[in-house]
């Protein structure tokens, strides 16, 4: 196996500004929701994805749609990206979405304005009127690795100067 990445937290500052981004909530202790952020990991020595797990209590019923400040970002080698998806279970049990289909973390995004910090913004789009509870510390969402090629005419030198989107349109 390759080792081309690690996880980290992004720092308090960034993971409070963007959990009232997200929540809007002021009463809660969000110091003790980022001191109990844990870094992603594989559950087996055969799992391709590293789960990503809740730092809150979520309970989404069908048809809702709630942003998640993970807390986490991503150092990667370049030519590396890392793809979230949402569990097998909870996409497979509550067709848990994510909004994006596919959540595309290049590798100079930990160098963008927001520190790198991954979101996850899913949808509980249940057509059996499931509603779906994600417990404080349990996965929600996971993230595969996969190494990308570039075409042999690619003169592209632009750099990141941002977050979310800041690459469209951008470069030669």
């Amino acid at each position: 196996m390759k080792r081309i990445a690690r996880f980290e937290k992004v720092s308090y500052e960034q993971f409070e500004k963007d959990y009232l981004d997200c929540f809007g909530k002021t009463e809660e202790n969000i110091r003790e929701i980022y001191d109990a952020i844990v870094l992603p990991k594989r559950a087996t020595k055969g799992s391709a994805g590293y789960d990503y797990f809740s730092p809150v209590d979520l309970v989404l019923k069908p048809g809702e749609t709630v942003k998640i400040p993970t807390g986490i970002r991503c150092f990667m080698e370049e030519g590396w990206v890392l793809m979230n998806y949402p569990r097998s279970g909870l996409g497979f049990k509550y067709r848990l979405q994510l909004n994006n289909t596919v959540g595309i973390i290049d590798s100079d995004y930990v160098g963008s304005s927001n520190e790198g910090h991954i979101m996850s913004k899913i949808t509980n789009d249940s057509n059996e009127g499931k509603t779906i509870e994600i417990k404080k510390g349990t996965g929600f969402i996971q993230g595969i690795f996969m190494e990308f090629g570039i075409c042999e005419d690619d003169e592209t030198d632009a750099l990141r100067d941002g977050g979310f989107g800041s690459t469209t349109g951008k470069g030669k």
